[in-house]
This record gives C-alpha cells, structure tokens and sequence, in this order.
C-alpha cells in the first residue's frame, strides 16, 4: 500500500531507546512536552554551528539533565566556558528549574544520518547541485568503513524546475523491515533560493544490534 513508518519509532524499545525520558499525569503532560519542544528548538539554532547530533532530556523528580552530543564541542564550550554557562542561563529560564548541562562529542560525525543531512542542506542552500552533495556524503561515511549502506533522498523542484522530484542515491543495503538492524534516519528541510523548500531524508544502517 506504500505506507511509510518512521524507522526510529519502529524500533522503539527494541533497539532505540526515547530522546525524552521522564513521565508526567495528565495535567502536567502538554506543558512538559511543549518545554521539551522549545528547548530542542533553541539549542537547534543556537548550536547550529558546533553540529548537533542528538539533544537528550532527562526529568527526574526535583532535576533536569539535558544531555547535548555534539561534533565540535569547542565551540558550544566557548573562551573560557562563557558559551556553555550562556546556554545553561537560557535553558534554565525556558524550563523554570536548574538545569544539568552535559556536552558530548559524537565520535563519528560522519555516519551520523542528522549531520549528513545538514551538511547537505547548507550545500543546497549554497545552490550545489544534490547529487554532488549526497555522493559526497556517501563517500565520506563510506571510508570510515563503520556503516553498512546509506540512503538519501532529496525531494523538491530540484534545479528550480516546475514539477518537483524526488532524487535517490543508495549505497550498500538498508533493511528498513528488520527490527534488529541498526538505522541512524533524520528529516529536514532547505530552504533553496528561487527554488523552495527541499525535503532531505537519511537512512545510515550501521550493522545488526
């Protein structure tokens, strides 16, 4: 029937495991979760330089941890750790609380499938042609020799063309139906001049778990 299901969410509590953790009744639950998406959102454009990787939250009951794994972790840190104690200030004033900051550094920017989608997006943005950005980033993955196959798909009026497209470029396998198999996938969106809005979806199948 060509229904698509979310790879994370397939294997939730299987092999995935929930970015958010902490449980909430019904009255508290819309505010906490609408905290959560606020605080995701900052820290996606305050940090957008230093490569954001995954953002964890972490509620237990009187302590907040936000744990930020990032590719360049010198530049969330700042001269002297003023950029780290700048970003604490403004999560503890969206979440009302003190707040635990930890910063991690991913290890291999280059298999991580919301990385590879940035760099493609700000290639797109800079009006590089998709197919030199994705085999780029294929080819980077690929000489780390820690991924299996990769799958990007690029979706809009590619080249400023009326009728939109979809683009594939695939490497290796990607098994989408096998719970056990570990795929990295993220979604955005760029924002290309004179030719609009491009979806950007990476699938990276880093082994079986």
């Amino acid at each position: 029937m060509g229904q698509k299901i979310h790879p994370t969410g397939f294997r939730m509590a299987v092999t995935k495991n929930w970015k958010s953790v902490w449980y909430a009744d019904k009255a508290n639950y819309a505010s906490m979760l609408q905290n959560d998406l606020k605080v995701r959102k900052y820290i996606d454009k305050k940090l957008k330089t230093s490569g954001v990787h995954e953002v964890k939250i972490k509620r237990s009951m009187n302590r907040v941890v936000v744990e930020v794994t990032v590719a360049r972790p010198g530049v969330v840190i700042g001269r002297g750790g003023s950029g780290i104690e700048e970003l604490k200030k403004e999560l503890n004033r969206l979440l009302r609380t003190d707040v635990d900051l930890k910063v991690l550094e991913v290890k291999r920017p280059e298999t991580s499938a919301r990385l590879m989608g940035g760099n493609i997006r700000d290639q797109l943005e800079r009006r590089i042609v998709p197919k030199f950005a994705a085999q780029r980033e294929i080819e980077n993955a690929r000489n780390t020799g820690e991924v299996d196959g990769i799958r990007i798909w690029v979706s809009g009026r590619i080249k400023g063309v009326e009728i939109a497209r979809t683009e594939k470029f695939q490497w290796g396998t990607v098994p989408l139906q096998t719970l056990r198999a570990d795929i990295d996938y993220y979604f955005l969106d760029a924002d290309v001049p004179n030719a609009g809005k491009h979806g950007i979806k990476v699938w990276v199948y880093k082994g079986e778990k």
